[in-house]
């Protein structure tokens, strides 16, 4: 025990131990939010379950280029405009990289919906995967 006190072995503990916390914690954010889905994925979960997507990027970013069938619904407006959502369909939370969805996909399971996934990398990967685009 005293090896692990002396200042030097100190230090490594330390770093060990944090990293070993910084290695678990997307294990468990992941859970709370869902795994994100590839571009491929949402376009099965699109085909073969009549996927909803939900674009909650700014109205001007949206208007610039979206997912052909994505709806437009801001992250602030989602608590008031959600009960137009259905509930037994898969939803799939859209941005602009990825990041943001997982705001959206936590606010929508608070609301009671359960099957919500995020699109990995968001409107980039889909872009970058070459897969259509509409501007409006």
């Amino acid at each position: 025990m005293d090896f692990l006190l002396s200042n030097n072995n100190f230090l490594i503990l330390i770093v060990a131990v944090v990293s070993g916390i910084m290695l678990l914690l997307p294990a468990f954010t992941k859970k709370k939010v869902g795994r994100p889905l590839s571009a491929s994925e949402v376009v099965q979960q699109m085909n073969q379950n009549q996927a909803i997507l939900l674009d909650i990027r700014p109205k001007d970013q949206f208007k610039t280029g979206h997912i052909p069938q994505a709806r437009n619904i801001t992250l602030n407006d989602l608590a008031t405009q959600s009960n137009n959502l259905p509930k037994d369909k898969p939803i799939i939370v859209v941005c602009q990289h990825g990041r943001t969805a997982t705001k959206g996909v936590a606010s929508l399971r608070k609301l009671g919906f359960t099957q919500v996934y995020s699109l990995e990398n968001g409107q980039q990967a889909w872009v970058e995967a070459g897969l259509p685009v509409k501007k409006s």
